[in-house]
């Protein structure tokens, strides 16, 4: 299959994307294109301009300062992965962006373009959520922060207007005494998640828990925060038993996904059990 005819522009800067994006509502950004393209040849979506955004210098680039991480929008998952900046500061991302797809797609997709298309099944937004990430946007209004608790919305929609672009996305770096990880039950062949659990566990100088998170992919319209099953293990002991009592008793998966790949059924039962991995995980390496 062929994509319908199409406009292309390869814009030197976000100001430039944005003025392309706001003069044509119909235009869509074009960074890796690993889920863009695909969707345009099956004709499921007809943009009539792409803006290329992957050569913009200022969407690019790794860095950390007064405590937190700082990632471009165009930078790439093998980038991410292989950082050794990321890997200290946020291993959980690391770890999450090195199990995305095979070693091309790695090569080519985005962090920007993986939070902006927000597939539910996608390894990056439960990582968003569990490392409290900061979205920064650009828009014909100027630049705005957004938390990804209020940045995905919907099944593949998200808090970015149609003339916004996505530029950076900033992460909290991981503080003393704390662990996380990223565990998943994927599609054999596609390699997208069925379950995926992100966990990030912080403990005392007793070794209780003074804080937690556990997000998931895969399992609803959007990510998930499990809130309830974080606050009820800060003060525990991180036992075995601690955690599984806390994913058993008060995990709740809104609206849970039920496809041919697994019945919504299956998936709360799956998300306890990767939910229960990633805790336990997060808690070793803490």
């Amino acid at each position: 299959m062929y994509p319908s005819k199409f406009d292309y522009h390869r814009p030197s800067s976000v100001q430039e994307a944005v003025q392309i994006l706001s003069a044509n509502p119909e235009a869509k950004v074009l960074a890796g294109g690993h889920s863009l393209v695909p969707v345009m040849k099956l004709r499921l979506a007809t943009p009539t301009a792409l803006v290329d955004i992957g050569r913009i210098e200022e969407l690019q680039g790794i860095g950390r300062a007064n405590g937190s991480l700082r990632i471009g929008a165009c930078v790439t998952y093998h980038e991410i992965a292989n950082s050794d900046v990321v890997r200290e500061a946020a291993p959980l991302l690391a770890e999450a962006a090195g199990q995305i797809g095979d070693r091309q797609v790695r090569y080519r997709g985005t962090i920007g373009g993986n939070l902006s298309h927000a597939d539910p099944a996608s390894d990056l937004p439960a990582a968003a959520l569990a490392l409290d990430a900061t979205l920064h946007v650009s828009g014909p209004n100027g630049s705005r922060s957004v938390g990804a608790s209020d940045f995905f919305v919907d099944l593949m929609m998200t808090a970015l207007q149609l003339d916004e672009i996505l530029t950076a996305v900033e992460i909290p770096a991981a503080q003393a005494g704390s662990g996380s990880a990223y565990v998943k039950f994927e599609h054999p062949a596609s390699g997208y998640a069925l379950c995926g659990a992100a966990a990030v566990v912080t403990r005392t100088a007793d070794g209780s828990c003074a804080s937690a998170s556990l997000c998931f992919n895969g399992v609803s319209a959007t990510a998930v925060d499990a809130a309830a099953v974080a606050s009820s293990l800060v003060g525990s002991d991180l036992s075995d038993a601690a955690i599984e009592s806390a994913v058993n008793e008060n995990l709740s998966i809104p609206d849970p996904t039920g496809d041919m790949f697994a019945s919504a059924a299956y998936r709360q039962e799956l998300a306890k059990t990767i939910g229960a991995q990633a805790l336990c995980t997060a808690r070793d390496r803490a």
